[in-house]
């Protein structure tokens, strides 16, 4: 669509500074001000342009501006094969717009496909990487490391990972990062289960045969349960919460164990569905 755009763009240019000569010479217009918009309904056009930013200089109505450029263009496709190839040029209230030739927009389409091969959508009218030299950070995935992933983060998974393809496609330096929340109450609720449940029988992932992010999850429902037969369980949790900020050795050393299970999981999973990150 860029080259149809631009194509667009140009003739009403000429149109414009044609209208200019012959109505309004003395007006002084800049047309760094016509810009492509698209309709609002397909049946008024493909691109249009709107007219009011020439109303006050040429002293009429952009309604009035539309339809005499829309003839001016009509007069240019009658004798200019190629203009004629863009589409139907028309006026709508105060827009000039064109209803593309759908068969060679797509003709130009494959013709680009063809010349670019894999860099197609990735280069600019000029054929330049459309974002060269840019840098962009990308963060995405974010789990919690007192639980496995679910469908929420396949799907900000798919959609950052796709996003960064598309970014580096088109030249981007993309650095992805994935946060990990892995501090707070919530992440004590289930080290505080360990403790309860499985801490005395020496239990890990690989003595029960489990994911390490399933075990840390299953520790999470566990405390879950524990805490409606226990209400004490969740100012024991905030109590975890409060050594933990205070850098009790043998609470961190918990954490970080856990932690470990969890992301060793966590990894697993981005391994097997294609997810890589820069830094975490």
């Amino acid at each position: 669509m860029t080259d149809q755009k631009e194509i667009f763009k140009s003739i009403v240019v000429k149109a414009i500074e044609q209208y200019k000569s012959e109505k309004a010479p003395e007006a002084e217009i800049n047309v760094d001000s016509v810009r492509v918009e698209i309709p609002p309904k397909p049946e008024m056009g493909d691109l249009g342009i709107p007219m009011f930013a020439f109303a006050k200089e040429f002293h009429s109505s952009p309604m009035a501006i539309a339809n005499d450029v829309a003839v001016l263009m009509k007069g240019y496709a009658e004798s200019d094969s190629a203009v004629a190839s863009l589409g139907e040029f028309l006026a709508a209230g105060p827009y000039v717009n064109v209803k593309l030739n759908k068969a060679n927009a797509s003709l130009d389409i494959l013709r680009a496909v063809i010349n670019q091969k894999e860099n197609y959508g990735a280069l600019n009218a000029e054929g330049k990487k459309h974002l060269e030299g840019r840098r962009v950070m990308i963060e995405f995935s974010s789990p919690n490391t007192n639980k496995t992933l679910h469908l929420g983060h396949l799907r900000n998974d798919a959609l950052g990972e796709s996003v960064s393809r598309i970014l580096k496609k088109a030249g981007a330096e993309v650095f992805k990062v994935d946060l990990i929340n892995n501090r707070g109450v919530h992440i004590c609720k289930s080290m505080l289960a360990y403790k309860l449940f499985h801490e005395a029988k020496g239990d890990t992932p690989e003595s029960l045969g489990m994911k390490g992010d399933h075990f840390v999850g299953q520790c999470y429902v566990e405390f879950d349960r524990y805490s409606k037969e226990h209400p004490e369980a969740l100012q024991e949790a905030e109590d975890m919460l409060i050594k933990w900020e205070a850098g009790d050795p043998e609470v961190r050393a918990l954490w970080q164990k856990m932690n470990d299970w969890t992301l060793g999981g966590v990894k697993e999973t981005y391994r097997r569905t294609g997810i890589e990150f820069d830094k975490f």
